[in-house]
């Protein structure tokens, strides 16, 4: 291709804006330069084009024939610039992930702080699936997951999140001191697949006459948990997912022992980490692990919205 001959761009600029105002003083102010500089940028124009563009009057410029041409398709030619730019300057299109974990994590560690990821990432749209079975990270069906266990999970990054340490807890108006006081309170159990059972935690106690099969049963953790905070009885649950009752109060750990489970680890296909979307959300995960900095993020963020 022949390199375009064309004029200082500068030059077209400056006779475009004084050609639509019919003023170089006005052109000057659009453009934030002097009419002088204007008046020369266009004078350059015509010398090089050999033509004249305006009829010059006393306070008065007229387009010639050739500067009426000139400005039509400089006008045209802008205004696709404009609109190519503006189109280049929009947000970035909105980005889908696909998380997929345990009712009791999504309910208990992930959703309380999607805020700070929606607050971080606001193009991202996070999907929480969850299931107690193990999906394929397709793209399709998800993303990335936090699961249960050491794997392996062959093809796959797993980053240790947390540990999954289960204890005893309920009300404090439940009053419990010591393990032998279980007979007389209802056990929580869940249907839902658990790595500790009280059965489990039974034969590691050996309480006296404590029927392990006479429970109260939930769909999963998250109902098991609700029904202790009300005093309807004592679950068996991981210590992470109750923290923050614990800390407040409102669950207590009446007693041991604490029975250590496989920890949760995050996992995703490692090539996808290169994508944007999958690595905020990968960041946004692990951030959850500081509680003072969750905490922190979003005490900035209320107050930023205040």
């Amino acid at each position: 291709m022949m390199p375009r001959r064309l004029p200082s761009l500068s030059a077209l600029r400056a006779f475009e804006a004084a050609a639509r105002h019919l003023s170089a003083k006005r052109a000057a102010q659009e453009l934030s330069v002097t009419p002088t500089a204007i008046s020369h940028q266009i004078r350059q124009l015509e010398e090089s084009l050999g033509v004249a563009l305006f009829v010059r009057r006393p306070r008065q410029l007229i387009l010639t024939a050739q500067g009426q041409a000139l400005l039509a398709v400089l006008s045209d030619s802008f205004d696709a610039i404009a609109e190519t730019v503006t189109k280049l300057r929009r947000p970035p299109a909105r980005q889908a992930v696909t998380l997929s974990t345990t009712p009791a994590v999504a309910a208990r560690w992930l959703l309380p702080w999607v805020c700070l990821l929606r607050d971080a990432q606001p193009q991202i749209d996070l999907s929480i699936q969850v299931s107690h079975e193990t999906v394929d990270l397709d793209g399709i069906t998800a993303d990335m997951a936090i699961r249960y266990g050491e794997g392996p999970w062959p093809g796959l990054v797993a980053e240790k999140l947390f540990d999954n340490v289960f204890v005893p807890a309920c009300s404090p108006r439940l009053g419990l001191k010591e393990p032998d006081e279980l007979v007389r309170h209802t056990l929580l159990h869940f249907s839902s697949p658990t790595p500790v059972d009280w059965a489990a935690w039974q034969r590691q106690v050996q309480v006296p006459g404590l029927d392990v099969s006479a429970s109260m049963l939930f769909s999963d953790e998250t109902h098991g948990i609700a029904a202790a905070l009300d005093g309807q009885g004592v679950a068996l649950m991981s210590r992470y997912l109750i923290e923050e009752e614990l800390r407040q109060g409102r669950l207590v750990q009446p007693f041991g022992p604490e029975i250590q489970a496989a920890p949760f680890h995050l996992v995703y296909p490692p090539e996808r980490l290169e994508e944007p979307a999958i690595a905020a959300v990968r960041d946004w995960i692990m951030g959850l692990l500081d509680a003072a900095s969750r905490e922190r993020a979003c005490r900035s963020i209320i107050e930023g919205h205040g």
